[in-house]
């Protein structure tokens, strides 16, 4: 994973892979088939382990859609920050993927995206969210909130609480509650 991360799945050879990991390189397809399965693996799993934390956390009493958009703001912020490598590579190698694992990884994407999707549309629908286009909200939300791994450090000026706070603040405006 910090190999694709930091060099890019393209740069990467699988002698890299296997010196990295400590075994020859013979061995290492004893693992894996190729590098296309590695990647794979590795955005399936990521996929595979935001929708699971998304049905198991804690359910918030989020009654109103405000509610839910913050409990997906602050889910998503605390699920992606300490997973920088994962989501850099669930994002940016996605145009490595073979056909059929793109959509595998475009399915499991979409089903993230529904759900930020629904809070918006029932926020439009009823009037609490003054949304034109629900479904280019989701892609730009998500983006902002994922773009987030690209700057913030534990040890920077603000707080995540508060950097948090800040972008739930952006995210409210973006979604129209703010005139």
């Amino acid at each position: 994973m910090r190999l694709f991360a930091q060099s890019g799945y393209a740069a990467v050879s699988m002698r890299q892979i296997a010196r990295e990991v400590g075994v020859q390189a013979g061995a290492l397809y004893l693992y894996t088939p190729d590098k296309q399965s590695l990647l794979f693996d590795l955005m399936d799993q990521h996929m595979k382990d935001l929708l699971t934390a998304w049905q198991s956390r804690e359910q918030a009493n989020a009654d109103s859609v405000i509610e839910q958009l913050e409990c997906f703001v602050r889910f998503h912020i605390r699920f992606h920050l300490p997973r920088a490598d994962e989501v850099f590579i669930s994002y940016m190698e996605l145009r490595n993927l073979t056909p059929e694992n793109f959509d595998v990884i475009q399915i499991a994407r979409g089903a993230y995206e529904e759900i930020l999707h629904d809070i918006l549309k029932a926020g439009q629908t009823d009037g609490t969210f003054k949304l034109v286009d629900p479904k280019i909200a989701t892609f730009a939300i998500i983006a902002m909130l994922t773009g987030m791994n690209t700057w913030y450090r534990d040890e920077g000026r603000l707080s995540l609480e508060m950097v948090e706070e800040i972008y739930l603040d952006l995210v409210l405006s973006a979604a129209g509650t703010k005139d």
